[in-house]
């Protein structure tokens, strides 16, 4: 199999390039770089089924060019983040809507198996538990622009199902919830690598409100080894799919569940959201994820504890200082 992945050496693109190659299949890799880094596909540097790109989802005339020959899609690329979603609002919007609009048109030529990656912040503030794929999203006003991302990636889902309801493109779609593991960055405010690399710093473990809210955080070999089940499942074509672990906790435990592991004596400071991001900055206390309809059609259980990929960042960090 001949697989395109844009974004692919992100955070979750880069272990599903790993992945992909393991399995014997080709990957081509288009990444701008701008949030991700070669090094993060330093285990496959020089493998003979591995072309790496450096250039933009938005460039038709490349993503046209990379797409020629590929059996599926996988489009990881995307602005991500709350940090960056409040300080770069435009660039969020435009990569990702027009980013993803680029792929579907240019998929329609070739009619590749299309993966488009979508986000559990498409529910927004819908704190039902557990979030079914076919539950209301509850989004706050558009002068926030905390839920501009969360939009934009709803327009992604919505032109993904047009295309394949309008043109037969073989489209499926992902809602990853809270993927954390090695590689993922804190620098735009992903929680798990902020909190490691403070608690191995020995500073503060800055918890953003009241350590209350809580979250479902699933390993990112468990995220690849779904998406690649359901790009390969017949069934899972036009339909979307939750991707995640049930396994909740607070934001506050999982603070102190970092601090134990990493043998730290940091201590844990609540911060204010109107001082972490910004005034009237709106959060959600809930979201765990209902993941039968994965399980059914791609046979979908996560395998990796939260104890095990929390070693595994904190080794990361450790070794590379990178995070």
């Amino acid at each position: 199999m001949r697989a395109l992945i844009t974004g692919g050496a992100g955070f979750i693109g880069s272990h599903l390039t790993e992945a992909l190659l393991a399995a014997g299949h080709e990957a081509i890799v288009l990444d701008d770089l701008s949030t991700g880094r070669v090094e993060n596909l330093a285990a496959v540097k020089g493998h003979p089924r591995l072309e790496l790109t450096e250039g933009s989802v938005m460039d038709e005339a490349l993503v046209r060019k990379l797409m020629a020959g590929a059996d599926v899609v996988y489009h990881l690329a995307a602005a991500v983040g709350v940090r960056l979603i409040l300080d770069q609002p435009v660039g969020t919007i435009e990569t990702n809507i027009v980013g993803t609009e680029t792929v579907l048109r240019m998929a329609r030529e070739t009619r590749p198996r299309v993966v488009l990656a979508s986000t559990s912040e498409v529910y927004g503030k819908n704190d039902r538990v557990p979030l079914s794929e076919e539950d209301d999203r509850v989004l706050g006003p558009t002068t926030k622009s905390r839920w501009s991302y969360a939009c934009s990636k709803a327009i992604d889902e919505f032109l993904g199902l047009a295309y394949h309801r309008e043109y037969q493109l073989p489209v499926t779609i992902v809602r990853f919830f809270n993927t954390i593991g090695p590689r993922q960055t804190g620098r735009y405010g992903m929680v798990v690598p902020r909190f490691v690399r403070q608690a191995l710093d020995g500073g503060p473990i800055t918890v953003y409100g009241d350590g209350h809210q809580s979250r479902c955080f699933t390993d990112v070999e468990d995220a690849v080894r779904a998406t690649i089940a359901l790009s390969l499942a017949a069934q899972a074509v036009g339909e979307v799919f939750n991707v995640g672990t049930t396994h909740e906790l607070t934001i506050g435990a999982l603070a102190e569940r970092v601090r134990a592991l990493a043998g730290s004596a940091s201590p844990i400071v609540l911060v204010p959201y109107e001082e972490a991001y910004q005034p009237g900055f709106e959060d959600l206390r809930r979201r765990v994820p209902d993941i039968r309809k994965a399980e059914r059609i791609a046979g979908y259980r996560p395998r990796v504890s939260l104890d095990e990929t929390l070693k595994r960042v904190i080794e990361h960090l450790r070794d590379t200082g990178r995070g």
